[in-house]
């Protein structure tokens, strides 16, 4: 009876832990709106740049391949965030897409294009070449190296925050919605005991970590408040 109940809480705190990493996760999803309504009531992209939600699409659909019972079973909160996230990040692009200048309306749709191809050729050859357990490592180290390629924006917001001496360009409560995402998929990583989870997430709460240490320093060195959307990436 006692290894029973112990399993249901450690189930429990399993769930919870992959639940609270999907809100968190939703929060990062809505971030951009304010960044798309700009664009819609000005019909412009002006100096903008698309490629964070590329990049972001493929991670996500990558991702999403990887929480799917077909490649890891019982991880299907992993596949819940990441197709929320999918439908998010197509809905900017596309947005992009309308309103962007010709040259950078055809860049971007030949990147789109050219993430489906991607992703339907890991999904092929998935589960054409590899069996069961093969699928899985081949699905996760490609979704470790999608995540950690992510990381990118984040250095260099920290360089950014480091060189200006200054927190205009790193929103708190974006910076703590990331590091609470990235905690949350750690502790579902690890309750789950899946490094393909636990490893990317890890990295990320370093990251978080770091953000909200430079974000205390600074905020209280200058006394000024961040402005700057993070997602704002500018070309």
């Amino acid at each position: 009876m006692p290894s029973v109940g112990i399993s249901s809480t450690y189930s429990g705190c399993s769930v919870a832990a992959g639940v609270t990493g999907n809100i968190f996760a939703f929060v990062l999803f809505v971030s951009p709106i304010p960044t798309f309504r700009r664009i819609l009531r000005n019909k412009s992209t002006e100096q903008f740049s698309g490629l964070p939600y590329i990049y972001s699409l493929l991670n996500c659909l990558i991702t999403l391949w990887y929480g799917m019972p077909l490649v890891s079973p019982g991880i299907i909160l992993v596949a819940t965030v990441n197709s929320v996230g999918a439908v998010f990040q197509l809905i900017y692009v596309s947005i992009f897409i309308s309103y962007a200048e010709k040259a950078i309306k055809l860049k971007i749709s030949g990147l789109l294009i050219a993430v489906f191809l991607v992703f339907l050729a890991i999904v092929f050859t998935s589960m054409e070449v590899f069996q069961s357990n093969g699928r899985r490592l081949f699905v996760g180290y490609l979704s470790v190296v999608s995540l950690i390629s992510m990381f990118a924006s984040p250095l260099f917001i920290i360089k950014l925050v480091i060189k200006t001496r200054s927190v205009e360009f790193m929103p708190f409560y974006l910076s703590l919605s990331t590091f609470l995402m990235s905690l949350s998929f750690l502790a579902y990583g690890m309750f789950k005991d899946d490094p393909f989870i636990y490893v990317p997430n890890g990295i990320g709460t370093l990251l978080g970590i770091v953000q909200l240490m430079l974000y205390s320093y600074y905020s209280t060195k200058s006394g000024e408040v961040s402005r700057q959307p993070l997602i704002d990436s500018f070309a």
